[in-house]
C-alpha cells in the first residue's frame, strides 16, 4: 500500500534585471507579462529534496514610437526542501505554482522581473502489512474460523506520461494576413481524465490566444482566440475501468508557428503542445482476513498485531461558481474585451464536520480595447476569492486528502461604461483517504486443552441470549460449534436475538496436530 510519509512546502523569490537587446526598440509601457515554471530535475536524498529548474517569462511592451514588441528570458533556480524521514527510495512528487509575477520597467532599456514560486513536496512510501487470511486445517475439521471483511485502498498505478496535441489554426477571412507574431498564450480548460481497461482517457479544451501585426500599412494590432477541444487515450496496461483516478495535468511544452496556407499567404498557425500527466490510480478491494479461531480439540490462542490500512472516504468533483462585478480603469473608454483568462490558486483546506472547506482565489486577467488612440490596448488583473465545501462523510484531522484545482469555464460580460462582470466555474477534484488501525492475526499459539476447566463446564446448559451476543461468542465460550448450536436449536437463519433461550451441548474433540497457518 502507499503511505504518506511526509510533506513540506516552501516559497522562493526570484528577482532579476534584464537589458533590452540592441536589436529591440525602447520601452514605453509594459502591457502583459506571463511566466512558466519548468522543473528540470527532482532528486530525493536523505531528509531532503533537491530541485533544479527555471522560470521562463515573456513580456509584451508598448514601444516609444508606437506598436508592440515581446521580450523573453529565463531565470534559473536551485532549491533544497527539507522533508523529515525521507530517503532516496521514497516516491517523491513535486507540484508548483507561480504565485506572483511582476515585470516593471526600470527605464526604457531595462526591465525588472520579480516572481514568487510556491512548491509542495509530498513523499510516499510503499508499505506492507502481514495478516492471516485463512488457516490450513488439514484433517482437523473442528477448527472453527471466523473471518472479517476489510475495505482497503492501495495505489495501483504511479507514473508520469505525456499526451501530445497538434492542431492547425486558420485566420478568419475578415482578418488580415500575419506579418509578425507578437504574443501567444496557451492554457487548459475542462480537463477530464478517467481510467479505462488498459488505457487512460483524457479530454479537455486547449485555449489559445495570440496577438499579431497584420500585413499592410496602418493596420491595428490583431488578435485571435481559439478554443480547441481534444481527446485521446494513453496506453496504460495496468489500468482498469474500476480504478479511482487522481491525475494532475499541466502544459510541459508549447509551440505556435505561423505558416503559409495553400495560396502562400500567412494565414495559418501550427500548434504543438505536450501535456505532462502525473498519474495516480487507486484501487479498492475487500480483503477477507482471519478474525478469530478456536478448536474443541486444543487451546488455540491467536497472535495479533495492529495493522494500518487506508480506505477511500470520497472521490468527487466540487464545482464552485464565481460571479463578481468589476470596474475597469476609469477613463479607458472600453470598447471590447479581447481576452479573458484565469488561474485558480488554492490557499487553505480546513477539515470540518462531514467535509472539507476549500478556500482560494481566481486570478483573472483581462485584455481590452479602449478609445484612447495612444494606448488602445490595455490589460488588468483582478483577484476573486472563492469558497467551496466538499462533502466527505467521516473526515477528520487524520484524513489524507489531495485536491487538484482547475478552471472549467470563464467569461466576461460588459455592462455599460467601464463596468463588467466576471463569471467562472471552478472545478476541484478531491480525493480523501482515511487511515485505519485494526488488530490482525499473524499466528497462533497452540496448547493442550485445560481439562480441569472443561470439567467444570456443564455438558448441557440452558442459556438466555444477552444483548450484544452472537453465535460465535456463545459457541466459543461454551466449547461447542456454531453449526451444533444452529442444529440443536433449529435456527434456520443462523441468528439469535436477546432473550432467546438456547440449549448448548459441550463438545470435546480428540486432539491431534494440524499443519499450521
Amino acid at each position: 500500500m502507499n503511505r504518506m510519509k511526509g510533506r513540506a512546502s516552501t516559497q522562493i523569490t526570484m528577482d532579476d534585471d534584464f537589458i533590452v537587446p540592441d536589436t529591440m526598440d525602447d520601452m514605453a509601457q509594459v502591457l502583459l507579462d506571463t511566466g512558466d515554471i519548468l522543473v528540470e530535475s527532482v532528486k530525493p536524498m536523505e531528509e531532503k529534496v533537491h530541485m533544479k529548474g527555471k522560470l521562463e517569462f515573456q513580456v509584451l511592451y508598448r514601444k516609444e514610437e508606437g506598436g508592440f514588441q515581446t521580450l523573453a528570458g529565463s531565470i534559473p533556480f536551485e532549491e533544497t526542501v527539507n522533508v523529515s524521514g525521507l530517503n532516496d527510495r521514497d516516491d517523491v512528487s513535486v507540484t508548483w505554482s507561480l504565485e506572483d509575477l511582476k515585470a516593471d520597467m526600470i527605464h526604457s532599456r531595462k526591465l525588472g522581473i520579480k516572481a514568487l514560486v510556491g512548491f509542495l513536496v509530498q513523499a510516499e512510501t510503499l508499505a506492507e502489512e502481514t495478516a492471516a487470511s485463512d488457516v490450513d486445517m488439514g484433517q482437523d475439521e473442528e477448527v472453527q474460523v471466523r473471518r472479517k471483511q476489510v475495505e482497503i485502498s492501495s495505489i495501483a498505478v504511479r507514473r508520469r506520461d505525456t499526451f501530445r496535441i497538434q492542431e492547425e489554426i486558420t485566420i478568419p477571412a475578415n482578418k488580415p494576413n500575419v506579418d509578425r507574431l507578437l504574443w501567444k498564450e496557451m492554457g487548459l480548460r475542462g480537463i477530464n481524465v478517467r481510467p479505462m481497461d488498459r488505457s487512460l482517457y483524457i479530454s479537455g479544451d486547449l485555449m489559445i490566444f495570440l496577438l499579431y501585426d497584420g500585413e499592410g500599412e496602418d493596420i491595428p494590432i490583431q488578435w485571435l482566440e481559439e478554443s480547441i477541444p481534444f481527446s485521446g487515450e494513453i496506453e496504460l496496461p495496468e489500468s482498469t475501468e474500476e480504478m479511482v483516478p487522481m491525475v494532475s495535468v499541466r502544459i510541459a511544452h508549447k509551440e505556435l508557428e505561423a505558416k503559409p496556407d495553400y495560396d502562400g499567404e500567412m494565414r495559418e498557425f501550427n500548434a504543438d503542445v505536450v501535456l505532462d500527466l502525473d498519474i495516480r490510480l487507486y484501487q479498492e478491494e475487500e480483503a477477507s482476513l482471519l478474525d478469530d479461531l478456536y478448536s474443541t480439540r486444543e487451546e488455540l490462542q491467536p497472535i495479533t498485531q495492529t495493522a494500518r490500512f487506508q480506505q477511500i472516504l470520497a472521490k468527487n468533483a466540487c464545482k464552485c461558481k464565481v460571479a463578481e462585478k468589476i470596474s475597469l480603469s476609469e477613463g479607458s473608454g472600453v470598447l471590447q474585451i479581447c481576452r479573458s483568462d484565469g488561474v485558480v490558486k488554492l490557499d487553505e483546506i480546513t477539515v470540518q464536520e462531514e467535509g472539507l472547506l476549500l478556500e482560494g482565489v481566481l486570478e483573472a486577467s483581462l485584455l481590452y480595447l479602449t478609445s484612447d488612440d495612444g494606448a488602445s490596448l490595455q490589460a488588468e488583473r483582478f483577484t476573486l476569492p472563492f469558497q467551496c465545501s466538499a462533502t466527505v462523510s467521516g473526515v477528520n484531522e487524520e484524513s489524507v486528502y489531495q485536491v487538484i484545482p482547475g478552471l472549467e469555464q470563464m467569461n466576461v460580460v460588459m455592462m455599460g461604461g467601464n463596468a463588467a462582470e466576471i463569471k467562472a466555474v471552478i472545478n476541484l477534484e478531491v480525493l480523501v483517504q482515511q487511515p485505519i488501525e485494526q488488530p490482525v492475526i499473524t499466528g497462533v499459539d497452540r496448547q493442550a486443552l485445560d481439562l480441569e476447566k472443561l470439567q467444570k463446564l456443564p455438558g448441557i446448559v440452558g442459556y438466555i441470549v444477552q444483548p450484544g451476543d452472537d453465535l460465535w461468542r456463545i459457541a466459543k465460550e461454551f466449547h461447542t460449534t456454531v453449526d451444533t448450536v444452529i442444529e440443536t436449536n433449529e435456527l434456520p437463519e443462523g441468528e439469535v436475538r436477546p432473550g432467546q433461550r438456547l440449549i448448548l451441548v459441550k463438545e470435546i474433540g480428540k486432539a491431534h496436530n494440524f499443519p499450521g497457518m
